[in-house]
């Protein structure tokens, strides 16, 4: 799964203790969504997800 460097970034922001849980989840949306790149937009939307659950 391909991410945008801004994306990337803004996933170094999470603790790195739960970064990679969060990556996949997020890319797990991603393919749901039959997208091939994450970018900003859609990590933030994934995020909001998260939050609301």
């Amino acid at each position: 799964m391909d991410w945008t460097s801004d994306a990337e970034q803004k996933l170094k922001e999470v603790p790195f203790f739960v970064r990679p849980a969060v990556r996949r989840r997020i890319e797990a949306l991603a393919q749901e969504a039959q997208l091939s790149t994450i970018d900003l937009t859609f990590y933030d939307e994934a995020r909001a997800r998260f939050a609301r659950r």
